[in-house]
């Protein structure tokens, strides 16, 4: 099903390196960025908030997909739920997903980050993601995450 596209124009990023190359990617954003995360923390939200706020006002559409802050316990839900609120105050779009597991982000129609960091709760764990630049990838990714009305 893959074969078929050139993944040459990818790299593999730890926890360290992702953050420094994604930013760079947001900053860069003209049209849209969505982002899965299953989980918000208020650690790491803290530190890309500023980030996000830019793209807004720049006009770009973000596009969060996560779990109801419900499904989560205590502290987690406190900080999905305050984190959240935050983000649709300024216009983000915020979705739902059960379940949710993916962790993924799409920028423009250029760039797929895939892998198993949170981006948005990512604390001290080792993780690593695949970064992807390819307008085939991306639309093929927005089909099977059916996340097309997001898109367009």
């Amino acid at each position: 099903m893959f074969n078929r596209f050139n993944l040459a124009s990818s790299q593999l990023y730890d926890e360290k390196a992702f953050y420094v190359a994604f930013v760079r990617d947001v900053r860069k954003a003209h049209e849209r960025v969505i982002i899965e995360s299953p989980f918000i923390t208020l650690r790491r939200f803290d530190t890309l908030y500023p980030l996000i706020r830019s793209s807004i006002r720049r006009g770009v559409r973000v596009v969060i997909n996560t779990r109801h802050p419900e499904s989560h316990d205590g502290a987690m839900r406190q900080q999905a739920l305050s984190s959240i609120a935050t983000l649709q105050s300024i216009g983000v779009e915020v979705l739902y997903t059960s379940n949710l597991h993916r962790k993924l982000a799409m920028i423009d129609n250029e760039v797929l980050w895939e892998g198993s960091l949170n981006i948005l709760s990512q604390s001290d764990s080792c993780e690593m993601m695949r970064r992807t630049r390819s307008k085939d990838v991306v639309r093929q990714m927005i089909r099977f995450t059916k996340l097309s009305r997001w898109y367009n």
